[in-house]
């Protein structure tokens, strides 16, 4: 997967080269590129933001620097060009999910109070929010979600499991983790998970999900809990019908 990101401080992305995605940029699994957009500015002092027409507080980005930037490092528009906005659509796993099937992907760091409107019209397919917050850039957005998108790269993660048991990859929170000493402070792993009966551990962790997503997301619960009764029906209708007669 290719990334590109258009931004005023690519220094800010040094920490993207540590950790699972740093391996996986070093592996050639994930290109990530950051460009400065203040390179691109005419201005003879490389300013990159004015004040707005009409009045207002702030300073917003200037047109020119944004779209000669964008339109320098991806001249024929092969990359999905995505900017972060406090107005776009709210990310999502779905939405990761999605955007991780791109291979090619052009993220643009805002700043100040925004950018001047005519660089979305003419050079944005699509704005992208991480939560109703404003920050003061779009660089940390950025990074959550090229971070999320790239453990969904082939090779990144050790294991595809991970992937598949996280949470919201079934609409439901994560069960609880435990790792040795099997008891610590007082507190016991539960036994299910020490007895070795992989679907007795399953049928736990699964109830789990949903007793927590119930009690802390109660409205991801009520998006998923049509398809949990119909999964209950199902079987009840199954183990009525393995009854026998008397």
């Amino acid at each position: 997967m290719k990334i590109k990101v258009a931004t005023l401080f690519p220094e800010m992305f040094d920490c993207m080269h540590v950790g699972i995605i740093g391996k996986a940029i070093e592996k050639g699994l994930l290109e990530l590129d950051c460009v400065n957009i203040r390179e691109y500015s005419k201005d003879k002092h490389a300013k990159t933001d004015d004040y707005p027409f009409g009045g207002g507080a702030g300073m917003v980005m200037t047109v020119q620097p944004l779209h000669d930037c964008v339109n320098s490092i991806d001249p024929a528009h092969e990359y999905r060009r995505i900017y972060l906005s406090p107005r776009g659509e709210t990310l999502s796993q779905k939405k990761v999910i999605e955007l991780s099937r791109t291979d090619k992907l052009l993220f643009v760091c805002g700043s100040y109070e925004g950018v001047d409107e005519r660089f979305i019209q003419l050079d944005i397919d699509e704005e992208l929010s991480i939560g109703d917050y404003v920050l003061t850039g779009g660089e940390l957005p950025c990074m959550v979600t090229v971070n999320a998108i790239a453990r969904y790269v082939d090779g990144v993660l050790g294991s595809e499991q991970s992937v598949e048991e996280e949470s919201f990859s079934n609409g439901l929170l994560e069960y609880p983790q435990y790792t040795r000493p099997a008891v610590f402070e007082g507190l016991e792993v539960p036994e299910v998970l020490l007895s070795g009966n992989h679907a007795n551990v399953d049928k736990w962790r699964r109830q789990r999900q949903i007793e927590i997503t119930k009690e802390r997301r109660p409205d991801l619960y009520e998006l998923i809990r049509p398809q949990l009764e119909k999964e209950e029906a199902e079987k009840r209708k199954k183990k009525k019908g393995g009854k026998k007669d008397d």
